[in-house]
């Protein structure tokens, strides 16, 4: 099982392609702090909850300082299905071999109705300015977790 991360860590450099196809890489948020989320599938009950959270929440979050990345396995195609469905505005990420999840420690065993099979771990890491690691959170739930990434982060204290 890949390494979770915790605060501190220097978070693992990344580019994958965005809907549009386009490259997006870690580096490209430096200086600004970064909430980079895994969820399994587009378009599918929680994880459309939790975008759509993340979604509602991001004039706030960017108002503090943040800005939000969302990685999944998906195609680029069908992430660029899902933003138009749910007016998504912040880039969601194509890790078809899911080698970013790994490195976040967001891939491994997990079980669903007695089944153990390997899978993407919801799971939220927040990055500093600098690339380190300030906020690792694993097997989040798909609802009410922004609202407490929020209470954590102290956007709303």
């Amino acid at each position: 099982m890949p390494e979770r991360l915790i605060p501190g860590d220097t978070a693992p450099a990344f580019t994958l392609k965005n809907a549009e196809g386009q490259d997006v890489s870690l580096g490209d948020f430096r200086g600004r702090s970064t909430v980079v989320y895994f969820y399994p599938a587009a378009s599918t009950p929680g994880c459309t909850k939790q975008a759509c959270d993340f979604r509602d929440s991001l004039a706030s979050l960017q108002q503090a300082g943040y800005e939000v990345v969302g990685i999944s396995p998906d195609t680029v195609d069908k992430l660029a299905k899902f933003a138009a469905a749910e007016g998504l505005t912040f880039p969601l990420l194509s890790d078809p071999d899911h080698t970013v999840a790994e490195a976040y420690g967001a891939w491994g065993e997990k079980k669903n109705y007695g089944k153990t099979y390997e899978g993407l771990i919801r799971s939220t890491v927040v990055v500093d300015p600098n690339g380190q690691v300030l906020v690792g959170q694993y097997n989040v739930r798909a609802t009410g977790h922004v609202a407490k990434l929020r209470r954590d982060l102290r956007i709303d204290a």
